[in-house]
């Protein structure tokens, strides 16, 4: 946000945490999206943490709370429409996020 950083740097990297991180998960990565980052982006101070699973159709949404830690998602799943934080100003589609699934032959 602006308000965290009105200007870039002018280095070639931030020392700033993002306020926002979106995580797409597979199979390979999950484990590692859920149990070593998801620490990591609270300990840095990472306000909002989305973890999108394309095969169950679903976005999970994680607000940081107090001590650092993030709370229970707001989970959201298949062709809804939802305003999730920290974007809530718009209306996101899910479907658009999943793609057309190729009927096998």
């Amino acid at each position: 946000r602006r308000e965290r950083m009105p200007e870039l740097p002018g280095t070639a990297y931030f020392t700033l945490a993002p306020d926002w991180v979106c995580e797409v998960l597979s199979k390979s990565t999950e484990e590692v999206d859920r149990q070593e980052k998801m620490p990591i982006y609270a300990a840095q101070g990472v306000k909002h943490v989305w973890l999108v699973d394309p095969g169950e159709k679903t976005l999970e949404a994680y607000a940081l709370g107090p001590k650092r830690r993030f709370g229970s998602p707001s989970i959201h799943q298949g062709d809804a429409r939802v305003r999730v934080e920290p974007f809530e100003a718009i209306e996101l589609e899910l479907s658009a996020l999943w793609a057309p699934v190729r009927p096998s032959k």
